[in-house]
């Protein structure tokens, strides 16, 4: 009997890993030891076989094949909704190779323009910078002071906890400097709200920009110190003083958090060496690329390219950021001479941009061990993502996941700028606009561009290296 009790407890304990569970300490550890842990009982793994050879990857030295380019673009390119102001440009991914072209070469971008800005943010202040909002003690001991450092995605509150698994990338927030405050001085009392948006330069209102553009919503006026993007708590419009707003809203956050505010805020300008109370940063630059590309975020470019100014030459205006963006990339050995550029966003008519440009950019970030990667997974996937998630639905079905390129939009205006991969494998850098397409045909105008790119993922457009 005592036998057969030992017999059947040894295989209980193996069965139903009675060891492992009430006798941890005599169990294998995962972590050093995973061939040791016991299978769950009933199951069966199936026994070890000996892998394949590993797959290669494809061989995409081939070079570019011009004639092979005009036919699977030709017809497309030549739709009379286009307008009469059609070019096209088409490269491999190598600098200096050989590229096709159509047309004079020189198009008004709209937001391509957006890859020019992030391009040169992510060179001039590296795909790590964050952007850091304060606050700081004011004048007088309950005086608080809101310090704008110019996060393009700074928000008025936390993120739910619905919203964080929603929501890329993440967002700093003037609620939880709120907290930070409060804490830091001592959960109760009043405090005066003083807020510090001087780290930009200039009019927040483009010169270069319709008219209509800030009075009508189009894009918020622009300064270091915005909240949501500058979109009121009804999301139904924008404010006329980002910077006020965001103050205003930590000022009802200062209140939620258990202190009492008193008087409206007010706009200062404190020095340097201020002793701070409390602090936030922004997600890395290399995801806040990713997201402005994404859903084309026009107040989002704008406030990077002001970045780019104030680190090219100190001017963070209008001016300083698209002379900072220039400078930038032709530091990267992409000629820029030609170029003209008013905003980072691509708002202005005033633009005008080389198809080479964006294609030595796009060639620039596509190589090895560069801090421009996020140009690349930044752009939207045609039919998949971001601002072409709708886009594609005429043409090759094969773009569709194989195309990744840059919207551009305006009145009359409609360009894509990206990368496509062809039948062979080969990655090729295109830009393909309109710039003067009839109001009534922009639809037709935007799918037979569509059409134009479909057809470089569908097509063998490389020949085989020489050799």
């Amino acid at each position: 009997m005592l036998v057969l009790a030992l017999l059947g407890a040894g295989v209980g304990a193996y069965r139903f890993e009675w060891g492992q569970r009430y006798l941890p300490w005599l169990a294998a550890d995962p972590a050093t030891e995973p061939e040791q842990v016991l299978l769950p009982a009933g199951l069966e793994l199936p026994s070890w076989t000996t892998p394949a050879a590993e797959a290669q990857p494809a061989d995409t030295s081939g070079t570019l094949a011009p004639d092979r380019v005009a036919r699977a673009v030709a017809e497309d390119l030549a739709d009379p909704d286009l307008g009469r102001h059609v070019v096209g440009a088409v490269s491999s991914l190598t600098p200096g190779s050989e590229v096709w072209t159509s047309g004079d070469g020189t198009y008004l971008p709209a937001s391509t323009t957006k890859l020019l800005t992030v391009g040169a943010a992510l060179a001039a202040l590296g795909p790590d910078h964050t952007f850091t909002t304060r606050v700081v003690r004011g004048e007088g001991p309950r005086e608080v002071v809101l310090v704008g450092g110019g996060d393009p995605l700074l928000a008025s509150k936390p993120l739910s906890v619905a919203e964080r698994g929603a929501t890329y990338p993440a967002r700093a927030d003037v609620a939880t400097l709120a907290v930070q405050v409060a804490e830091a001085l001592g959960g109760t009392g009043r405090v005066r709200v003083r807020f510090d948006d001087s780290l930009f330069t200039g009019p927040t209102d483009n010169p270069a920009w319709r008219r209509d553009y800030v009075p009508d919503d189009i894009v918020s006026p622009i300064t270091s110190l915005m909240v949501d993007s500058g979109i009121t708590p009804d999301g139904q419009e924008r404010s006329d003083d980002p910077s006020l707003a965001a103050a205003q809203a930590f000022a009802a956050a200062l209140t939620s958090a258990g202190l009492r505010v008193a008087g409206p805020p007010e706009r200062v300008v404190v020095p340097a060496a201020t002793e701070e109370l409390a602090v936030v940063e922004s997600a890395p630059l290399s995801e806040i690329a990713e997201r402005i590309l994404d859903v084309s975020d026009n107040e989002g470019a704008e406030v990077v390219g002001r970045h780019v100014g104030l680190a090219v030459s100190g001017a963070a205006s209008f001016e300083g950021g698209t002379a900072g963006v220039l400078a930038t990339l032709q530091g990267l050995g992409i000629d820029t001479s030609g170029d003209q550029l008013y905003d980072g966003s691509g708002l202005s008519r005033r633009n005008r941009i080389s198809t080479t440009t964006v294609l030595a950019l796009l060639q620039a970030a596509s190589g090895p061990d560069t801090d421009l990667r996020s140009l690349v997974t930044g752009m939207p996937v045609a039919g998949f993502t971001g601002s072409l998630t709708y886009r594609f639905a005429e043409g090759p079905a094969v773009a569709r996941g194989l195309v990744r390129a840059k919207t551009g939009t305006l009145t009359g205006v409609h360009a894509l700028a990206g990368i496509a991969v062809d039948r062979d494998g080969t990655p090729l850098a295109f830009v393909l606009a309109a710039d003067k397409v009839k109001d009534t045909d922009r639809y037709d105008a935007q799918e037979a561009l569509d059409r134009a790119a479909a057809a470089l993922a569908a097509c063998r457009c490389s020949a085989p290296a020489a050799g």
